[in-house]
């Protein structure tokens, strides 16, 4: 079991929280091993919109698979953001070193620069407060006009519905591109842009029709993505002709046949595993390559 805990201070925003919250808690429902927490340095809270809270004052005990989210507030500057002790700020720093992951939305992200885990990395923000994150925290790398960032187990998010983003990333990141595109769908959020930087989602970039029987394909697509799926089969378990699925397959995605649909699932999984340690060969292999000359035509055709 995973535990997400969120960290909620005085003004924290309903969205911030909630948005990151249901794809959890969504993922949850489907069989992903998630408890959700809630933690603060006082009992009661109210948020930015008004509505009073509850939170836990003590934190749990966790470990390298849990994660912890700090949700945006509401404040004219950083500088005017709420206290947070010490004692908060030592757990985001000690759960980080033992190998969790410490996350944030919108303001939220001041709360990991104040703990030091912003220092030599990359990281992001609401646009307002973008340029003074980096006048406080002159060592971190603020990149703007994106969604989120992940950078050593620390993910940042831009702010509000970029919340969602940054958790369906996760979720994608943990337990496959199937897993993700199903809480997106069941959520109604199919695709996000990231500005100026590519999305690093395949499977939000390409679900932002709303044609069902190419969903129901790159569902097919999502949970076999690592072995051959024939285009006949494909057809055949959406109850189209094979033609006919090209058709609207490349319709909806803008340009993709199913196979360059599948290439770019395997694209991004071998990307995360590469970046996890894995060789480039190993990366292939795992990701359903028979070798890896076709996995270095797709990532020298990527950059």
């Amino acid at each position: 079991m995973s535990h997400i805990v969120f960290f909620l201070v005085p003004g924290v925003h309903l969205l911030d929280l909630a948005g990151p919250a249901q794809v959890f808690s969504t993922a949850a429902d489907f069989g992903h091993p998630y408890s959700l927490g809630y933690v603060a340095d006082q009992p009661r809270i109210v948020t930015a919109q008004g509505l009073p809270l509850t939170a836990l004052t003590e934190w749990p005990e966790l470990g390298p698979e849990d994660l912890i989210v700090v949700p945006g507030w509401r404040a004219l500057t950083l500088a005017d953001g709420p206290r947070i002790g010490d004692a908060t700020l030592r757990v985001l720093r000690d759960h980080h070193a033992r190998g969790g992951t410490v996350a944030s939305v919108c303001a939220g992200a001041d709360a990991l620069g104040r703990a030091g885990l912003l220092d030599g990395r990359r990281c992001t923000t609401h646009h307002d407060v973008q340029d003074e994150l980096a006048r406080r925290y002159p060592r971190a790398a603020v990149v703007r006009d994106v969604l989120y960032t992940q950078d050593d187990r620390v993910v940042t998010s831009a702010g509000i519905a970029s919340g969602i983003d940054l958790a369906l990333h996760i979720v994608a990141g943990r337990h496959g591109p199937a897993a993700g595109a199903q809480v997106a769908r069941d959520m109604v959020v199919y695709a996000r842009r990231n500005g100026h930087e590519p999305q690093a989602s395949a499977m939000l970039r390409h679900r932002s029709h709303l044609d069902d029987t190419v969903h129901r394909a790159q569902d097919l697509l999502d949970a076999r993505f690592d072995r051959p799926v024939p285009l006949p089969e494909l057809a055949a378990a959406v109850g189209v002709s094979e033609r006919t699925l090209t058709r609207l397959f490349t319709r909806a995605t803008q340009g993709l046949t199913p196979l360059r649909y599948q290439q770019a699932l395997r694209l991004e999984r071998a990307e995360h595993l590469i970046s996890h340690g894995l060789t480039v060969d190993a990366a292939a292999r795992a990701v359903g390559f028979e070798d890896a000359r076709m996995l270095r035509r797709l990532r020298a055709r990527a950059t």
